[in-house]
C-alpha cells in the first residue's frame, strides 16, 4: 500500500462518526418502509375497514412499485439538478399526506396510498443515500454513509412489524398510519437541513469537504452516467438480484408451509431469520467493502456472494430436512445482502457526479426486478411446481452474475473521463 493510500485509510472517520453525521437519512431510511409494513401486518382489518376481499386489498401493493419505476426513471435526474436534501423532504411530505390517506375508507383511498408511498420511496431512498454519499466526498466513507442508509431500511423491515403491534393495540392500525404521516412531516426540517448543498463534516480535520458536484442537465445527467465505466453493467447486476431474492420471498412462506407444514407462527420465525441474516450481511459487507478504496476487491466479493446466492437458492428448494433449508434461507439472504451493499458502494464511488441519477435508476431496477421477478416465479410454480420456480429465480441470478463478470475495475483516470 502506498504512502497516500495509507494516510487515506487513517483520514477516514469512524463508523460512529458517520452514523452521527447522517443520523436524519438514518431515521427517514427507517421511516421509509413503515407506511407498507403496517398494510402488510394488517392486511386483514385494512380489508375489512374498505369493504374489499384480502386478495383485492393486497393487490393493491402492486401500485407501489409502478409509481416506483415510473418515478425512478423520470425524475432521476432531478435528484442531480436539485438538492437531495429538498428532494427527501418533499418525499418525506407526500408520504406523510399518504399516510393520511390511508386511513380513510374505501379502495379508492388505498390505492392513493400505495401509489403516493411508491412514488415517495423512489425518490427518498436514492436522496438520503446521495446525500449521505456527498458529506464524504470521494472517499470509501461515502460509499460507507450509502450504505448505511440503506442498512437502516434492512432493520425496519426486519423489526418494523413487532414493533408496530404494540402500539397497535391501544390505536389501532390507523393510528400506525397517523403516528407514521406527523412523524414525517416533522423530520422535514432535519432533513433540508441535513442535505443542504456544501454541508461538510462535522470535524474537517478528518476529511477535507468534498466541493459539491455541480448541477447537471436532465439530458445530460443519463448521457453521463451511460459514461461511466460499469454503471450499466452495476445496475444489471441490481434488476437480476433482486428479482431472484423478491421472486423468493414472495413465495417463500407456502413452499415451508408445503414442504416441512410450518404453521404462520413457525415461518415467522424462519421470516426473522432471513431478515436478520439480510441485515447483518449488509451491515457487515458496507463496513468491509469501504474500509478502503478497492474497487477491485468489491467487485470479486460480490461475483462469489452471487454464486453462493445461486447455490443457496436451490438449496432452499431441495433441502431435505428442516434445518438445511432454513441454513439455506439465511445463507441467501446473507449473500444478496452483500451484493446489495456492493453495487451501492461501486455506484458511489464511480458516479461521483451523477449519484443521485444513477441511485435513483437502481432502486428503479430494484423495482422492476420485484415485479418481474414475482410475476415470473410465480407463473412457473403455477405451471410446473416449485422447482419451476427456482429456476426462474436462478437464471435472474445468472444474469446477475454475467453482469458482474463482465464488470471490470475502472481506473481512476476512467472514472474521471467518464464523468467530464
Amino acid at each position: 500500500m502506498s504512502q497516500p493510500e495509507a494516510e487515506t485509510i487513517q483520514a477516514l472517520p469512524s463508523e460512529r462518526r458517520i452514523i452521527v453525521e447522517i443520523w436524519p437519512a438514518l431515521l427517514a431510511s427507517a421511516l421509509g418502509l413503515l407506511p407498507f409494513t403496517v398494510l402488510s401486518t394488517f392486511l386483514v382489518p385494512i380489508a375489512d375497514w374498505a369493504g374489499a376481499g384480502y386478495a383485492e386489498t393486497g393487490t393493491l401493493r402492486g401500485l407501489a412499485g409502478v409509481g416506483a419505476v415510473l418515478a425512478g426513471i423520470g425524475l432521476a435526474p432531478l435528484i442531480g439538478r436539485i438538492a437531495p436534501g429538498t428532494v427527501a423532504a418533499a418525499a418525506l411530505g407526500l408520504m406523510g399526506a399518504a399516510a393520511i390517506v390511508g386511513t380513510f375508507s374505501g379502495l379508492a383511498a388505498l390505492a392513493i396510498f400505495c401509489l403516493a408511498t411508491g412514488v415517495s420511496n423512489a425518490l427518498l431512498y436514492p436522496a438520503l443515500s446521495t446525500a449521505a454519499a456527498d458529506r464524504f466526498g470521494s472517499t470509501p466513507a461515502a460509499g460507507r454513509a450509502a450504505t448505511l442508509v440503506m442498512t437502516a431500511q434492512t432493520l425496519a423491515s426486519t423489526l418494523g412489524a413487532p414493533l408496530l403491534i404494540l402500539p397497535a393495540m391501544f390505536w389501532g392500525w390507523q393510528g400506525n398510519l397517523i403516528a407514521i404521516g406527523i412523524i414525517s412531516i416533522a423530520l422535514i426540517p432535519a432533513v433540508l437541513r441535513y442535505g443542504r448543498r456544501g454541508a461538510v463534516q462535522a470535524d474537517p480535520a478528518q476529511i477535507a469537504p468534498a466541493k459539491p458536484p455541480a448541477r447537471v442537465g436532465y439530458l445530460a445527467a443519463f448521457k453521463l452516467l451511460s459514461q461511466v465505466p460499469g454503471a450499466r453493467a452495476l445496475l444489471l447486476v441490481s434488476f437480476g438480484r433482486a428479482g431472484a431474492f423478491m421472486g423468493h420471498l414472495a413465495f417463500l412462506a407456502p413452499l415451508y408451509a408445503h414442504k416441512f407444514a410450518l404453521d404462520a407462527s413457525w415461518f415467522a420465525w424462519v421470516w426473522s431469520v432471513s431478515g436478520g441474516a439480510f441485515f447483518l450481511g449488509h451491515l457487515l459487507a458496507g463496513r468491509m467493502l469501504n474500509a478502503e478504496d478497492s474497487q477491485r476487491r468489491t467487485r470479486t466479493v460480490m461475483i462469489i456472494c452471487l454464486a453462493t446466492g445461486l447455490v443457496a437458492l436451490f438449496g432452499v428448494y431441495l433441502a431435505p430436512v428442516l434445518p438445511l433449508a432454513v441454513a439455506s434461507t439465511a445463507m441467501l439472504s446473507a449473500s444478496h445482502a452483500v451484493v446489495s451493499a456492493a453495487v451501492t458502494s461501486l455506484l458511489v464511488a464511480r458516479c461521483t457526479q451523477v449519484r443521485g441519477t444513477a441511485l435513483s435508476l437502481n432502486a428503479a431496477g430494484m423495482s422492476l426486478g420485484l415485479f418481474l421477478g414475482t410475476a415470473a416465479s410465480g407463473a412457473a410454480m403455477a405451471a410446473a411446481g416449485y422447482l419451476a420456480a427456482a429456476a426462474v429465480l436462478g437464471v435472474l441470478t445468472g444474469i446477475a452474475l454475467l453482469a458482474a463478470l463482465s464488470l471490470r475495475a475502472a481506473t481512476t483516470d476512467e472514472i474521471l473521463e467518464g464523468q467530464s
